[in-house]
């Protein structure tokens, strides 16, 4: 069952602080997830940047509410409902949406409003309707980027040559801190690498080695079992046991119950996952814009 909307969360708010009392911020999200008889999956989903999705859009129907003057702050992480909150509630017992909020906008308030050239402060047209608080709505956004770019870069990499897709994987495992303290990796020779591309340290003095397969595939390409069984036998060829085996294209249920099974320690890496990895550590990828997300700093006002 999905977490309720941001704005679902709003009457909610106010019908538990109707008693006149002041609650904490943590107090009136358990409160809340109660009064709404959320269930264990929904108080403990997150978001992607690891907050808790329940609580995060408590977080902004307080922070409207707030804003409207339904809620009062008498001290730090505290709330209690002001009389336009108990009107409001009043009005909208069952669900309060944005629109709702609107009317009780201070003039000037650019958050809510927006001026004509004659200065005449008037509502904004409703938002086009989302379950998702603004929070979200980045993350999604950067999430859409991400997965373009993730499309974008198997691409590229699948129109280089092997060699050129092996040295981007040894660059990743480096960039992921793999290769010791001096950051040592090496590709092995195209012509007689005996089913190992790279070796990368693990430690400063060389102790432990992870042993290296990068196949350069089409992204519709499906890499089997009989991949995965080679890939073992040239690690105890070199008598190593761990091994990762990466590939722009994709592995088989097969390949995967292999893997989990052998004795031999092996990660699989697929294309999906390699995008995705080569995005978080900056490899093949350039910080095109940073965003900054501000609150108000509490502290700063005691």
């Amino acid at each position: 069952m999905a977490v309720p909307s941001w704005d679902q969360f709003m009457a909610p708010v106010l019908r538990v602080l109707l008693d006149g009392q002041v609650r904490q911020r943590r107090n009136l999200n358990a409160l809340v997830a109660d009064a709404l008889s959320l269930t264990e999956e929904q108080r403990t989903e997150l978001l992607s940047s690891g907050q808790v999705k329940y609580a995060n859009r408590v977080g902004w129907a307080t922070s409207y509410l707030t804003r409207v003057g339904a809620l009062d702050r008498p001290a730090r992480g505290q709330y209690a409902i002001t009389d336009a909150g108990r009107q409001l509630l009043a009005q909208h017992p069952d669900r309060i949406t944005e629109l709702e909020l609107r009317p009780l906008a201070r003039v000037g308030d650019e958050w809510w409003v927006t001026k004509r050239a004659d200065d005449h402060s008037v509502p904004r047209e409703p938002l086009e309707a989302t379950d998702l608080d603004p929070t979200e709505q980045i993350e999604q956004g950067i999430d859409r980027i991400h997965a373009n770019v993730a499309s974008d870069l198997l691409s590229r990499l699948y129109e280089q040559d092997p060699a050129f897709f092996e040295q981007a994987v040894l660059d990743l495992l480096m960039g992921m801190g793999y290769g010791g303290a001096e950051g040592r990796a090496t590709r092995t020779q195209l012509s007689a690498d005996g089913g190992i591309d790279g070796i990368v340290d693990q430690d400063a003095l060389g102790l432990s080695r992870i042993y290296v397969q990068a196949k350069r595939y089409a992204l519709e390409t499906t890499v089997g079992r009989p991949d995965i069984q080679a890939f073992v036998g040239a690690l105890h060829g070199n008598q190593a046991n761990q091994g990762v085996f990466i590939t722009s294209g994709r592995f088989s249920a097969g390949a995967r119950q292999y893997a989990d099974t052998v004795p031999t320690r092996v990660v699989l890496i697929d294309g999906e996952r390699l995008a995705a990895l080569m995005i978080r550590y900056g490899v093949g990828v350039q910080v095109k814009r940073t965003l900054h997300i501000v609150e108000v700093d509490e502290d700063f006002f005691e």
